[in-house]
């Protein structure tokens, strides 16, 4: 048999041979479109036109080039005519003889239902049912099918079936509608139910033209949520396919022209009506997509009812089989191993609200940025306002530090599942865009919810519009624009008609007034809030306080963190070993965490310092036991020194980080009194040189008073040759320098604290004493005599087994005393035992060898404190019986006898 585009005879042939195609269309109640079988592209198509019989014409539209034509509509029953022959051949396979073709190249023929000529005829089946007329003019009595035409044409009407029914046929034309007035109010009507209709024309694979039922209209439905190649037509008629675009028509044309189906109208945007049309075999828009006919589109997304999840699965899905479209198609993380596109990280950083700074298994740190969003961001004239103030990015953007918090509060040093979506490639410098270097765009989620949609959804970012062709974008795109759409409606974060929140949070970083004003406040208020901004390096961090809506720098109490690396006047200062591992040791644990901290004081540039705490640690302690910190002097006096001392002495014995190249120093062997069963006496020659307020007193030790000497000789002849300039040196807490004293002479010191450049505290390391200075009488120590070349000389001590009582006269009585016999005086001292702060000893008098402490207790001045020590208990019998002599004497103290017996321990007195 011969195919549809088998040659045909161009008269009458009676001896026509029999061709086979499938029906694609019916024009009208006598003519159809066949076609052949597909071959690798689209089949070709003839029309075939009924012989001997003649249907109504179907309804045509005015031509819009012709103002003055009008609608032509329907010839009785020609719409019956078509829908009896459309019903019954659309996709069937039907067998034809032709038996003329004109001049112009029309062709006539007999067709069949089915393979053979023993199918059902159609001409006979029409003119039976009255929807067709016979072609009475020409017939040849010879011919039997006209012949029979007539027979059945005359049954037809006897019964008055069709046309030949009462009345006309009147009834049988359709009102068809091809506009309508307002499309989104008619779309908005239907409720997004299914309506019954035909498809009437295909124009594209996405594009179709549809007879909606029962009320006729003619309506141009475009599929939502995808878009198929097209066929671009010039003004004088040329046809400019793009690729695959006659493949995708073909593809939906043999599933939809002219079968029954449902559409749901989704929604109407710029006239354009969007629907879904479902089919009884499939849903011809997820098809199109897994068969590589057609792409998503995301303006049309959005409306979809049918689940955008699946549309993009379909898409999905081709694209990995790369068929059709995608027969080039590269996956943006195709060079990626799978261990790099997805993987669980810890969060370290937020950065903005689109990026943070993720932690891998491996160690290293990687910044990621949220796919597909836009942080806040201020645009046109605000761009230009207050150009002289110091822009902050994070206060003064609206909303940027809402979207920021919510992330800080959502993951930060949390595990988070990274799925890498694209690598964005970096970009140059622009007319009006920054460069950016290259970016890592991931989905980052949490306990199964989506970051970046979480961020859209409250209106604290913005979904980024990509071009049609442009794949590197979010795997979950489609949820984040309708995040965004009920962000939107709801009217929530950037998308609200309120003003946006303004936060006034003051810097007093670097401030030294202002921080002044603050410091009261902190001290007072305790354990305060905050939040960790930054962090500079181990044990210098920049805090926002809530409460105080202020940002401050803080300095760690109690600790030297190794110094980083730092551009001075003179050049690069070189980082200290373990500084940058003390830095990120600090970044983990604390930085954008909710902390408390005590705020004890400030140095001269305005920093505060103080302890940080988290979650019950406190960081000073934390970076002691981690071996990246050292002990500070000043952490003496604070609650935590016993903790901090137990630490440091641990990881001295391990050896561990900065204890790595420690060496314990000989010292002379001390005798652990504690230890023996008896007391040891053990005098050595010392020279007190100072006695503070308290009665504690400083000493130099007389075997090495001549090396310190001549290290002041040698030092003070290298100045005289190389004065210092004046001004030149700025003193900060806890530095070691040379101060000339009253005598102008200078002396190894130690700075204590520094009010101003005109009051620095001063501490004299070799000999005891303080005193406030300008910082023009100090000058940075040479390296050849500092603490390493010589240790400082000047030792603290406190008299043992005494008391002295509270009262503010009677101290000072003693420590007038006392600095009246020994002070800048050579005795011997024996360390009796350990205090909290220094040892305790007992001095005597270099030549009569008495006990200064026993010969104040003898005179009534202090009172004996009670040792329970047993190797001490003969020495503090013997102060306890001079105690007593001194109360029977009524002296000093005791004159108004044992005043101690009424006064509680509250009061400063024991027993």
């Amino acid at each position: 048999m011969a195919s549809v585009l088998a040659p045909a005879q161009a008269a009458a042939a009676p001896a026509a041979s029999l061709q086979r195609g499938i029906v694609k269309m019916v024009l009208s109640g006598c003519a159809i479109i066949v076609r052949g079988q597909p071959r690798g592209g689209p089949p070709p198509e003839r029309q075939i036109n009924l012989s001997n019989i003649r249907a109504g014409a179907m309804a045509r539209r005015a031509a819009q080039a012709q103002p003055d034509s009008k609608d032509t509509p329907d010839e009785p029953y020609a719409f019956q005519a078509r829908e009896f022959l459309r019903k019954k051949l659309i996709g069937k396979e039907v067998c034809f003889t032709v038996e003329i073709k004109t001049a112009l190249g029309r062709e006539y023929g007999i067709v069949y239902l089915g393979r053979d000529t023993t199918g059902e005829n159609l001409a006979d089946s029409l003119v039976n049912e009255g929807l067709a007329t016979v072609r009475r003019e020409g017939i040849r009595g010879n011919n039997p099918d006209q012949a029979r035409l007539c027979e059945l044409e005359d049954q037809s009407r006897a019964s008055k079936k069709g046309l030949w029914s009462e009345g006309g046929g009147t009834q049988s034309v359709r009102d068809l509608k091809y506009t309508i007035e307002n499309p989104r109010n008619f779309v908005d009507s239907l409720h997004q139910k299914p309506i019954n209709a035909i498809i009437e024309h295909v124009r594209d694979g996405s594009v179709v033209r549809a007879l909606l039922l029962p009320d006729y209209y003619l309506v141009t439905v475009m599929l939502s949520g995808v878009k198929c190649p097209t066929i671009k037509r010039e003004a004088d008629g040329t046809e400019f396919p793009e690729s695959f675009a006659a493949e995708a028509k073909f593809f939906t044309e043999s599933r939809l022209l002219q079968r029954d189906v449902q559409i749901i109208l989704e929604s109407c945007p710029n006239q354009i009506i969007l629907g879904t049309i479902m089919h009884p075999n499939g849903n011809i828009t997820e098809l199109l997509l897994n068969e590589g006919f057609a792409r998503c589109v995301d303006w049309s997304m959005a409306v979809y009812t049918q689940g955008a999840d699946k549309l993009r699965s379909a898409e999905k899905s081709a694209k990995e089989r790369k068929v059709r479209i995608w027969k080039d198609y590269v996956a943006p993380t195709a060079n990626m191993d799978q261990k790099d596109r997805q993987f669980v990280a810890k969060v370290m950083q937020v950065l903005n609200a689109d990026a943070m700074v993720v932690k891998l298994n491996s160690g290293e740190l990687k910044t990621i940025h949220l796919s597909s969003i836009r942080p806040p961001r201020i645009e046109g004239e605000e761009k230009n306002k207050d150009k002289d103030k110091r822009f902050r990015p994070l206060y003064d953007i609206p909303y940027m530090f809402e979207a920021r918090e919510f992330l800080r509060k959502k993951i930060i040093g949390k595990k988070v599942n990274v799925t890498v979506d694209y690598i964005r490639a970096a970009t140059g410098p622009g007319e009006s865009t920054p460069a950016f270097s290259e970016r890592t765009c991931a989905t980052v989620t949490i306990g199964g919810i989506n970051i970046a949609e979480a961020l859209v959804s409250k209106g604290l970012a913005t979904c980024i519009r990509y071009r049609q062709d442009d794949d590197q974008r979010s795997s979950h795109y489609d949820e984040l624009l309708a995040a965004e759409a009920r962000a939107i409606k709801n009217g929530k974060g950037l998308h609200s008609k309120k003003e946006a929140p303004i936060h006034r949070v003051a810097d007093i970083s670097g401030d030294t007034q202002k921080a002044k004003q603050f410091l009261p406040f902190l001290q007072r208020a305790g354990r305060s809030e905050a939040v960790v901004e930054y962090v500079f390096s181990g044990s210098r961090l920049k805090l926002y306080m809530p409460k105080e809506t202020c940002l401050i720098t803080f300095l760690l109490a109690g600790i030297e963190c190794p110094r980083s690396s730092r551009n001075m006047p003179g050049g690069t200062q070189v980082a200290e070993p373990f500084s940058e591992e003390a830095m990120l040791f600090t970044k983990e644990l604390v930085l954008q965490r909710e902390v408390e901290v005590e705020v004890e004081s400030m140095d001269k540039a305005g920093n505060f310092i103080g302890w940080l705490h988290i979650e019950g640690l406190n960081l000073s302690i934390a970076l002691v036991e981690g071996a990246l910190s050292k002990i500070h002097f000043t952490a003496e006096r604070s609650n935590y020194y016993k903790t901090l001392l137990s630490a440091e002495e641990a990881c001295r014995e391990r050896k561990e980080k900065i204890w790595a190249n420690y060496e314990e120093k000989p010292v002379e062997e001390v005798v652990y009194v504690t230890e023996e069963k008896e007391r040891v006496a053990n005098y050595r020659p010392v020279f007190v040189t100072e006695i503070c307020d308290t009665l504690h007193f400083y000493t130099q030790d007389v075997e090495t008073g001549s090396q310190l000497e001549s290290l002041m000789e040698t030092m003070r002849a290298e100045i005289a040759a190389q004065p210092p300039v004046e001004g030149s040196y700025a003193p900060r807490r806890g530095d070691y320098c040379i101060a000339k004293f009253a005598d102008d002479e200078w002396y190894r010191a130690r700075v204590e604290k520094v009010e101003s450049p005109a009051k620095v505290h001063v501490f004299y390391i070799d000999y005891g004493n303080r005193e406030v200075v300008s910082s023009t009488r100090l000058a940075a120590i040479p390296p050849a005599f500092s603490t390493r070349t010589l240790p400082a000389q000047a030792t603290e001590h406190a008299l043992a087994y005494i008391q002295v009582p509270l009262d503010e006269d009677v101290r000072a009585d003693v420590v007038d005393c006392v600095v009246r016999d020994i002070q800048n005086s050579q005795c011997l001292m024996n360390v009796e035992y350990t205090g909290a702060s220094c040892p305790h000893v007992t001095i005597q008098f270099g030549d009569t060898k008495d006990d200064v402490g026993l010969g104040l207790v003898k005179e009534g001045m202090v009172m004996v404190d009670v040792r329970k020590e047993k190797h001490l208990k003969k020495m503090v019998t013997e102060y306890l019986n001079s105690q007593e002599s001194a109360k029977s004497a009524r002296l000093n103290i005791w004159r108004y006898g044992d005043f101690r017996a009424d006064d509680a321990d509250e009061f400063g007195y024991r027993r």
